[in-house]
């Protein structure tokens, strides 16, 4: 018997963001906040789309971004 767990899709606007090395930035940092399980960036698009098991705590994505060079604006 499985359990399907439910998740929530949050897509963030980032600014500063530029080429791959960028998006992987913001994925590794991202992947680090608690709850979080999937991270996809668009350098070209300047959005992150975070799938995590419940939605994250803004300061917790902001502080990560921070922490990867960028600057979150805020839920795209």
């Amino acid at each position: 018997m499985s359990t399907q767990q439910s998740t929530v899709t949050t897509v963030y606007k980032v600014t500063g963001m530029s080429c791959g090395h960028c998006e992987n930035a913001i994925r590794e940092e991202l992947t680090e906040v608690a709850g979080v399980l999937e991270v996809s960036a668009s350098a070209k698009e300047g959005l992150v789309t975070v799938t995590s098991t419940e939605e994250p705590e803004e300061a917790a994505v902001r502080a990560a971004v921070d922490e990867a060079g960028y600057e979150l604006v805020g839920r795209a």
